[in-house]
């Protein structure tokens, strides 16, 4: 387990920047299989009773949770369910047909006793939005998205029209209005778009721009792939391409058209990284999010930004550790967004782990800890591949309770993916590193009922190479106090147990 304190900004100005890294096992974890989604027909469209591949998250009311699995259902296009949070009566509320009521489903938000959602294909082609009664009954389309126009010169003719094509999330919803993205469509690169819940006053909030050609890359971003965060008036999403660099954007807008800003254009280096896929979180002025290619393994991270994207720049909070064998100790391709709860964040990460299959992670944002809460089992057979509790979790988590519920997209007994619940155990305590000035010195410590501990120290976070703080001119008082002039070079420190 991993612990950083994360320095107030009047800290950082001083040279002693410090880590906290106690070395030890996480508490227990306990995971139960909800729902094991069963084995499909032989012949495209693969159908089943109940569908496949789930890769949204789940939205929870009273003791029950919905969600979408993307494939499968009675006519093989994805399917709508309904599960009891012990495991009992899972129901499919409706099996999406490719007609006008759409095909592979993007997950569903619940308000009232009415389910919303988007469909990525079906209708006239590019998707739907639809409404469904929370019993299954009652669906209605609230938009179908017109087809694509080829325009321009090949071998990269634009592909537009007025709403948007394919959207490739859930929405938004904020009093009666819903809110989403397209990958596609509008001036070539994809939508925002805004409706009411009773399907009237669809409007292109904005159409991003065309990629040139060949480069690809423009100043607003392209295809975004993720829903939208809601702060005040403004909303916050991630173009997965685009840009500057051509390697995906976070922008923002406000709710009625005007103000884009793009906040933030992905590099491609081994700080941020590049395409980003999963939606944001926004929380006391600042966004949330995960990269499945960036930090400093090219494995993925977890970022912060400003709302502004000036107040404090792109921060990397976690990278993920390098893969040896498909496993490493805490996961990869985080390829989800994150839940925040009594200011720690939740997520998945698709591969990784322990086994290689992925795990559910916590990044406790007060001293920056990264705990590998779960990893799922290991998985035999290669088509589908095959286990216990599910691989590849591709969804964000909601956490009901002292519990916390996601979906894994293949795995299970018949490789079609599984509906989980993770059991939180109180954490381990971690020993707090504090700071404290003293004339020219800053002054390091940690509680003395904390045995076992060796100060160590970096200069350079990016090629760490740790030392044991024991020399001149640092001064060690007794067990748990160090003393550094602030004249030295910037050091980066750290416990390991």
């Amino acid at each position: 387990m991993k612990t950083f304190l994360r320095l107030s900004p009047v800290w950082v100005a001083l040279p002693a920047m410090l880590g906290l890294l106690p070395v030890r096992p996480a508490a227990a974890q306990t995971l139960a299989v909800l729902h094991d989604f069963q084995a499909a027909s032989a012949s495209y469209p693969y159908t089943n009773s109940d569908g496949t591949e789930p890769q949204a998250g789940l939205v929870s009311a009273r003791n029950l949770l919905y969600g979408t699995a993307s494939h499968g259902g009675s006519a093989g296009y994805g399917a709508v369910f309904a599960v009891h949070t012990d495991g009992s009566g899972f129901t499919n509320l409706y099996s999406f047909t490719n007609g006008t009521d759409g095909a592979y489903p993007n997950g569903v938000l619940l308000s009232g006793n009415a389910l919303y959602g988007t469909a990525s294909g079906g209708g006239a082609g590019g998707g739907t939005v639809f409404k469904l009664n929370a019993d299954g009954t009652g669906l209605g389309i609230l938009h179908t998205f017109t087809p694509l126009v080829s325009n321009g010169a090949a071998p990269y003719p634009d592909k537009t029209n007025s709403d948007g094509f394919a959207p490739q999330a859930g929405l938004l919803l904020s009093s009666n209005t819903l809110y989403g993205t397209t990958s596609l469509g509008g001036m070539d690169s994809g939508t925002v778009f805004r409706l009411n819940i009773d399907g009237n006053g669809f409007t292109n909030l904005y159409s991003f721009s065309a990629l040139h050609a060949f480069v690809f890359f423009n100043s607003d971003g392209a295809q975004p792939h993720a829903a939208l965060a809601l702060s005040g008036n403004t909303l916050y999403g991630t173009a997965l391409k685009g840009g500057y660099s051509a390697l995906g954007t976070v922008f923002g807008i406000h709710t009625d058209g005007s103000g884009f800003t793009n906040l933030y254009n992905f590099t491609g280096g081994t700080n941020d990284g590049s395409y980003p896929a999963a939606g944001l979180l926004v929380s006391g002025g600042a966004l949330y999010g995960t990269m499945g290619s960036g930090g400093s393994a090219k494995n993925g991270c977890v970022f912060a930004l400003s709302t502004n994207g000036t107040v404090f720049g792109f921060t990397n909070l976690y990278s993920f550790t390098a893969l040896y064998a498909s496993t490493n100790r805490d996961g990869a391709d985080p390829a989800a967004g994150l839940s925040l709860a009594n200011n720690t964040l939740y997520g998945t990460a698709s591969i990784g782990g322990r086994t290689g299959w992925g795990t559910v992670f916590a990044l406790h944002l007060d001293h920056l800890t990264f705990t590998n809460l779960y990893s799922f089992t290991t998985a035999a057979g290669s088509s589908p591949a095959t286990n216990r509790d599910g691989t590849q979790p591709k969804a964000s988590l909601v956490l009901a309770g002292s519990s916390l519920y996601g979906t894994a997209y293949a795995g299970g007994s018949a490789g079609n993916g599984t509906v989980f619940r993770l059991a939180l155990s109180p954490a381990l305590s971690s020993p707090r590193l504090s700071l404290a000035t003293a004339s020219t010195n800053a002054i390091l410590s940690w509680p003395t009922n904390e045995a076992g501990f060796t100060l160590q120290s970096t200069t350079n976070l990016g090629t760490a190479v740790w030392s044991a703080v024991t020399t001149a001119p640092v001064v060690v008082t007794g067990q748990n106090t160090v003393t550094n002039p602030m004249v030295r070079a910037q050091q980066y420190y750290r416990l390991i147990q």
